[in-house]
């Protein structure tokens, strides 16, 4: 019993089924049944009018396409409709041999009406005519495209590392996004493919036009053969009944055959640019009135001369010089417009004009690396030696030691610097600047050094050290003197990496904290998300990681903060306490980082009386000091400084917790490499030593 409900669910199957996805599976089906499967000579009339149609299409899409890769399935198409130009040969030459004693009509009409039209009642000049057809696609057209198309693709993967380089430099200096970038890449690629396909392509052409002499050639004797031994018609009818039908034949798959090998040369000869080939030819031809005017007169002079066929030559004369007069005069309205009615002219060119959008406000980099000329190779990526190499490696080590990824490094070539000279800037202020000679390599003083080198001293642009510019050769002498020696990209990394690491607080912004939160429910989900935005707000996580930054404190363990959070957020709303509550449950982490490797924790302390009377102004969250005592305070804690300095001890600074927040705060400003402790975030109390007092006489 037949099951209507499948066979309709197979229709409705069939019907959500895109056409266009079993267009290349008919056809091949259609091709090979051409080739097997006798066809009626009306079918054969159908399928010869299609390949012209088909071959038309495809020669006006070549024309009117404004890039290579525009018409990126060509190689393919080029595929199709070889094969299916060959099974009609197939499928005629079958016909022909079949039912050619019947008549000039027997391989239908199209045959036929070519056939008449090309020999015109002489076979001789008909042969020779499809001859020269064959010849000029297969010598002139089809070689010429297969070679541009060969040397195209051999050009395209040796330009591949090249581009590629572009679209990196061109990413690293913001120049570009993230998904431009893929597709530039990805656009490269398809271009090489296409050439290379093109290259191979090419051959299904020539082949073609090989197949087309030899089939005509067995046509002709075939049909001989078979018209007189076979049907026994006479030499001089079989002659001309199988003559017309081969070149018939043979002109209705040549003209489609020559005109997609004109549309291969038009494809693998055009340059990309944002006119189509006629655009391209027509403004670029017809464009200068002083070339159109000296052909003319070249045209002219020929004309003048006895036995020229004179009349001809001296209408395209006069049509030359009427198309240089228009140009010019077209040129000259444009300019006097321009100039003399400036004032008439003046809305209608504000009209023309381009509204200013947001397209045209540049963001601030994040940061930005500006270099001078002669530091342009610095950014190659295929030298050892590459800045961009080190900016990478810069910004995996923040992030490992910090926390939190920083932004992207952008580069930028400014023609104002000296052309050694950087600039380095985060969120469009200066933080750093220095000069940097390519090719060279720096000494840098490491204390140990013998004796100075011969070279001119300068100051290392990071830390303030002397050392020296030299040449590669003197590498090893100096190192053996007892200098640090490093390439030129190093010394840039190294002082970006020290300005990231000043300025990191002001790096991290909402989006990093956002980002860092996924990265964070990616490992942890359900920490997180009971947290945010339960608990406390997005903001507020925001303002006590950029607080923790502040005072160098890595966010690596988010696991511990966002505990801390969770237990302590519920009843307390201030981020600076919050920051304070933080800062305790990390204080290993801070110990550790401060006190590295030592048994023995060297701080600073307030000497009592200060502490009491620090302790006495405290009001509520604020601390209220007379101006005199903040003079007293800050001049100490210099003297202080510059005795811990010189006993190479650590410059922290022990409080009461209390206090801890104000005087990280006060004392930041002027004394950036003091650290602020609270004493909640001394684990072990025994192993405190005070090397210095802060007030003490």
């Amino acid at each position: 019993m037949v099951n209507f409900s499948s066979i309709s669910r197979i229709i409705k199957n069939f019907k959500n089924i895109e056409l266009k996805v079993l267009a290349g599976p008919i056809l091949i089906l259609i091709i090979l049944s051409m080739m097997v499967l006798p066809l009626a000579p009306f079918i054969l009339d159908v399928f010869f009018t299609f390949n012209i149609a088909l071959s038309i299409i495809i020669l006006l899409v070549s024309m009117f396409t404004r890039k290579t890769l525009d018409f990126a399935a060509f190689p393919t198409v080029l595929l199709f409709s070889t094969l299916l130009r060959l099974a009609l040969n197939v499928a005629s030459t079958r016909v022909i041999f079949l039912n050619g004693h019947t008549g000039t009509h027997s391989a239908g009409r199209v045959i036929e009406s070519f056939g008449h039209f090309l020999v015109g009642g002489n076979f001789a000049i008909g042969i020779v005519v499809f001859i020269i057809l064959v010849i000029i696609n297969f010598m002139v057209i089809t070689k010429g495209a297969g070679r541009i198309a060969e040397v195209g693709a051999r050009f395209i993967l040796d330009a591949m590392p090249g581009k590629q380089m572009a679209i990196d430099a061109d990413l690293n200096a913001s120049l570009i996004g993230e998904s431009e970038a893929k597709e530039r890449r990805l656009q490269i690629t398809q271009e090489a493919d296409f050439y290379g396909s093109m290259d191979g392509a090419s051959k299904f052409v020539r082949g073609d036009a090989i197949a087309g002499i030899l089939i005509m050639i067995l046509n002709v004797f075939g049909g001989l053969i078979i018209g007189i031994f076979q049907h026994n018609m006479l030499l001089t009818k079989a002659a001309e009944v199988y003559t017309l039908l081969t070149i018939g034949d043979g002109l209705v798959a040549q003209i489609p055959a020559l005109v997609i090998s004109t549309a291969a040369g038009v494809i693998v000869t055009r340059v990309s640019t944002n006119q189509n080939v006629g655009e391209q030819m027509i403004s670029q031809l017809f464009s200068n009135s002083q070339v159109i005017l000296l052909s003319a007169v070249v045209l002219g002079i020929l004309g003048l001369v006895p036995g020229m066929p004179n009349i001809i030559f001296l209408v395209f004369t006069i049509v030359l010089f009427v198309l240089s007069w228009w140009l010019n005069q077209k040129k000259y309205v444009f300019k006097s417009d321009i100039s003399s009615n400036y004032n008439d002219q003046y809305k209608p060119i504000l009209k023309t004009t381009s509204e200013a959008s947001w397209n045209d406000v540049e963001l601030e980099d994040p940061i930005r690396i500006e270099i001078g000329l002669n530091l342009i190779p610095i950014i190659d990526s295929k030298k050892s030696d590459n800045l961009l190499e080190k900016i990478h490696i810069v910004r995996k080590k923040v992030a490992k030691e910090v926390g939190f990824l920083p932004p992207l490094v952008h580069i930028k070539n400014n023609v104002n610097l000296i052309g050694s000279a950087y600039r380095i800037f985060i969120k469009g202020l200066e933080v750093g600047n220095g000069k940097c000679f390519y090719g060279k390599l720096m000494a840098i003083s490491t204390g140990n050094e013998i004796e100075s080198l011969p070279f001119d001293k300068v100051i290392e642009p990071t830390f303030g050290l002397y050392g020296y510019w030299i040449e590669k050769s003197f590498q090893i002498e100096a190192e053996q003197k007892g200098y640090s020696v490093v390439d030129s990209s190093s010394v840039i990394a190294t002082h970006l990496n020290f300005l990231i690491l000043k300025h990191i607080n002001e790096l991290f912004g909402r989006y990093e904290t956002q980002q860092l939160l996924e990265r964070v429910n990616a490992t942890i989900p359900k920490l997180a998300e009971d947290l945010i935005p339960n608990v406390i707000d997005l903001t507020t996580l925001h303002k006590i990681l950029k607080n923790l930054l502040l005072e160098k404190v890595p966010i690596r363990d988010m696991r511990t903060i966002l505990e801390t959070l969770s237990e302590h957020a519920i009843n307390q709303k201030d981020s600076n306490e919050l920051t304070s509550i933080v800062r305790i449950s990390l204080s290993k982490l801070i110990l550790q980082k401060l006190f590295y490797k030592k048994n023995i924790i060297e701080v600073i302390v307030l000497e009592t009386s200060l502490e009491k009377l620090l302790l006495d102004s405290l009001k509520g969250e604020k601390v209220n000091i007379e101006p005199g005592l903040s003079e007293v305070l800050l001049l100490k804690t210099k003297e202080i400084i510059e005795k811990q300095k010189l006993i190479h001890a650590p410059i922290v600074l022990l409080v009461p917790h209390p206090l801890r927040l104000f005087l990280s705060k006060f004392l930041r400003i002027h004394f950036p490499e003091l650290t602020v402790l609270s004493q909640f975030e001394i684990t072990e109390l025994n192993n405190i030593k005070v090397t210095n007092v802060i007030g003490s006489s």
